[in-house]
């Protein structure tokens, strides 16, 4: 019944993506286009400015977690399903947010997906996306071990263009830390500020940087740099509810956090104090399971931040003044600390607290 002379529909199988529809032309331009600072004055608005729901579910998680409101962050992860571009850009927040969360189940999940394009062959711009995610993981839960080749070497060839320097560098400054060069991690920091810091805007990475300063000259003994570098943060975020980037380090900084928001910030201080209080076993927790230890189960939490504080070399009277204890008090609440692990000296203490070689950090 079908006319001779009728013509042949295109087999859709056979069909070639018209151009811009590949995963890495679509993951190119959703990188681009969620990479405008957030308006200065109210971050919120940028919500309004960009004009696609999937560009928006973007901004709205990362402005989720930076608020510390990750159960949201995760519902916009959800809702790009079905998208790949978009749940592989949101995945940079959702992995961190479903730690903060202490969802175990859905941390599997985003590590399975994101894995699933690592040596899968399945485009070199999307397995460098995946493999952001996963380092980000890595440096956060203070597992340097676990960073990929390109951040350690500092070979960021595979990224595309889109991929904009600062949050690389962030990781790469975070991966320093990890392992006890200071020094390096603030030069690395400051660089990506002063070469890449947005004239106009607000930024994630730029909040962060600034963070990883003030924590670097904390831990060279740069206090009032240190200070410095913190309340110029709490400047930019905290006028707008931005908590988690002030929660997250606490006890690295061994109360320098708490002593800003005092003086400059306290109607905050009991906002970040209380989400770190929440959030800070469950990222024990995680790292509990990338190093295959149970240092937190074996010590209190108390002992564990003075641990941190110890391994990363902070001198016993800094320490002991922060925890309002004698410095004899301290030298036996290590010497136990020392017992309960089986070790002798802060060389075998880095390896457990903060897994560095022996001698990084001193």
């Amino acid at each position: 019944m079908i006319p001779d002379d009728a013509e042949k529909p295109v087999d859709p199988r056979k069909e070639k993506k018209p151009p811009g529809q590949s995963l890495s032309s679509e993951l190119a331009y959703i990188i681009e286009a969620t990479s405008i600072p957030m308006p200065t004055h109210n971050p919120d608005a940028i919500l309004k400015i960009v004009k696609e729901e999937k560009l928006r579910l973007q901004y709205e998680g990362e402005l989720a977690y930076l608020r510390g409101d990750f159960a949201r962050a995760m519902r916009c992860y959800d809702k790009t399903e079905g998208d790949e571009a978009a749940r592989l850009r949101a995945s940079l927040v959702a992995v961190v947010a479903a730690i903060s969360l202490g969802d175990y189940p859905a941390y599997l999940k985003i590590e399975a997906y994101l894995k699933s394009f690592v040596g899968a062959g399945r485009g070199r711009d999307s397995c460098a996306i995946a493999e952001l995610a996963l380092a980000s993981v890595a440096v956060s839960v203070i597992v340097p071990n676990m960073v990929p080749k390109w951040l350690s070497e500092g070979d960021f060839s595979a990224f595309p263009v889109q991929v904009k320097p600062p949050y690389i560098l962030y990781l790469r400054a975070r991966y320093f830390m990890c392992i006890g060069k200071y020094e390096i991690a603030l030069a690395v920091a400051q660089t990506a500020l002063t070469f890449y810091a947005s004239e106009q805007g607000i930024t994630l990475p730029e909040i962060y940087l600034r963070v990883v300063c003030a924590l670097s000259c904390h831990c060279l003994g740069r206090e009032n740099e240190a200070r410095r570098w913190l309340l110029e943060a709490m400047r930019i975020a905290l006028p707008h509810g931005f908590i988690t980037p002030f929660a997250e380090p606490i006890s690295e900084f061994g109360g320098i956090v708490e002593q800003c928001l005092e003086e400059a910030f306290p109607d905050y201080c009991d906002a970040v104090i209380g989400q770190w209080k929440r959030t800070v076993k469950n990222w024990i927790t995680f790292h509990n399971y990338f190093t295959k230890d149970n240092i937190t189960v074996i010590l209190s939490l108390r002992e564990y931040h003075l641990a941190q504080l110890v391994a990363r070399r902070v001198p016993y009277v800094k320490v002991a003044k922060q925890f309002n204890i004698s410095v004899g008090r301290l030298k036996n609440i290590m010497l136990e600390i020392y017992e309960k692990l089986f070790i002798s000296n802060r060389d075998e203490l880095a390896q457990y607290v903060l897994m560095t070689n022996k001698g990084a950090g001193s």
